[in-house]
């Protein structure tokens, strides 16, 4: 009798545990595939970088890259949701970097080029918008993409510098071309840079970094989704660059050079979210103490 009742509760335990099992599965999936990829969040990220002059010391700026406008829980609407959060920032100004269409993705719908940009035009008329194209942005034809955002503002700094001023902060705004579609071309970009005021580099794909110039005071790049899965995020060092690693994001430095890489908006290939939300990063750049 005795082993009878034992043998009934290891079996009640075993359901039990098959039951939780389950349902925490279930869990994940529906907040993967659900819930989050339909979040956005406006993080707030400091930056003391090199080579920053005083004039331009608190400068704020929005980033977003890998909008991928067309994948789950991320079409026209969220698009405008992304926009309108933009237009409210005290940001001065928005840099994208890169992958604004999808090529594929689980569930997911085409948007053309030319509809995404007739929603960026509240934006454009806001305040200033820079941008370079992605992968995924030459896969679909790059040449189109560019014009449409072109038509609606977008200023587009693929492989080329261009001066912006932010009340009384002058700063070159370098944009190179994707690394693995858009031919970059740092030479020539930096060719165009004609004084010793700030550089920030845009850029799609972080792998970059190890080209630009020491005497950038910030990289500002996507690609990476932040990982897209990552339910463990704080368990490894998040500042630390890895070429080729596909969860940089955020503040990372290496070996001089400061390299800022957003986590995106959309999805691509899985539409799933986990440890990763959609994110508008909204960078405060600092310059660094001057030394005695």
């Amino acid at each position: 009798m005795k082993w009878w009742t034992r043998t009934r509760a290891r079996r009640r335990g075993l359901q039990w545990a098959v039951r939780v099992f389950a349902l925490t599965w279930l869990f994940v999936l529906v907040w993967g595939f659900v819930i989050e990829p339909g979040r956005l969040v406006e993080r707030d990220h400091t930056l003391v970088v090199p080579h920053w002059s005083q004039a331009c010391d608190g400068l704020r700026l929005d980033a977003i890259t890998d909008t991928h406008t067309g994948s789950p829980r991320n079409g026209i609407d969220n698009l405008d949701r992304v926009v309108q959060r933009l237009i409210a920032s005290d940001a001065q100004a928005v840099l994208m970097a890169g992958d604004y269409v999808i090529l594929s993705v689980f569930l997911g719908t085409y948007i053309p080029p030319e509809v995404i940009a007739e929603h960026l035009k509240p934006l454009t008329a806001r305040k200033p918008v820079y941008a370079v194209l992605g992968n995924h942005d030459w896969w679909k034809d790059g040449h189109r993409v560019r014009r449409a955002l072109e038509s609606a503002g977008v200023v587009m700094l693929d492989n080329r510098a261009q001066m912006a001023t932010f009340d009384g902060c002058r700063v070159w705004l370098v944009g190179i071309g994707d690394l693995l579609e858009g031919k970059p071309d740092v030479a020539r970009a930096f060719s165009m840079v004609t004084d010793a005021s700030p550089v920030l580099v845009l850029t799609h794909e972080p792998d970059l970094l190890p080209r630009i110039p020491d005497r950038t005071a910030l990289t500002v790049a996507g690609h990476t989704h932040g990982g897209q899965i990552d339910p463990w995020p704080y368990r490894r060092d998040p500042a630390a660059f890895v070429l080729g690693s596909p969860r940089l994001k955020w503040h990372i430095q290496d070996r001089g050079r400061h390299l800022f890489v957003s986590p995106g908006i959309g999805t691509s290939i899985l539409p799933m979210r986990l440890g990763v939300p959609p994110e508008i990063s909204r960078l405060t750049l600092r310059a660094a103490p001057a030394k005695p």
